[in-house]
C-alpha cells in the first residue's frame, strides 16, 4: 500500500471464479496422432478415454506489469510449492503465460487433478501473498 506496511491479499476476493467443465481428453482430442494423415486427408484419431476423461482445474493467475522486478524473492518457493505438487501428481503442469513473443510473462496456467490442491496453491503461493498475482480464475 502506499505507507509502505505490507497487506497480505485475500484471493477469493480478487476474483470470481467462473466453473467450466473440461478434461485432458478435451485437449487431446484437438490433437492429430502422429499416422493421421492419410493421403493428404487428415484424420483425427482417438484412444481409449476410460484414464482420459478425469475432471481436472485450471488456475489462471494474472501477474502485476513488474512480475520480473518483484518476484526474485519468492520465486524459489514458488517454483519449489508447483514442484511438489506435481511430484505428488496433484499438479500436471504449470508455467508462464503472456502474448507470443513477449518476454514478460502476464500470467501462468496451472492443470490440478484436484481442487484441493489447486485451493492449497493458491493459500500457500508466495507470489498470492506478496502481490504478484492480482488475480485470476480457477475453472473446473
Amino acid at each position: 500500500n502506499q505507507n509502505g506496511t505490507k497487506t497480505k491479499k485475500n484471493f477469493a476476493t480478487m476474483t470470481a471464479p467462473a466453473l467450466v467443465r473440461t478434461s485432458v481428453l478435451a485437449f487431446l482430442a484437438q490433437q492429430p496422432s502422429r499416422h493421421a494423415v492419410h493421403h493428404g486427408v487428415q484424420r483425427r484419431a482417438f484412444a481409449s478415454t476410460s484414464n482420459l476423461a478425469a475432471m481436472n482445474y485450471l488456475l489462471k493467475y494474472d501477474y502485476i506489469p513488474d512480475v520480473l522486478e518483484k518476484r526474485a524473492p519468492h520465486r524459489e518457493g514458488h517454483l519449489e510449492l508447483a514442484k511438489k505438487l506435481i511430484d505428488e501428481g496433484k499438479c500436471l503442469s504449470g508455467g508462464p503465460t503472456g502474448p507470443p513473443g513477449t518476454e514478460v510473462p502476464t500470467g501462468a496456467l496451472f492443470i490440478f487433478t484436484e481442487l484441493e490442491a489447486a485451493n492449497s496453491f493458491v493459500a500457500e503461493d508466495p507470489y498470492v501473498e506478496h502481490g504478484i498475482v492480482t488475480g485470476g480464475p480457477l475453472f473446473a
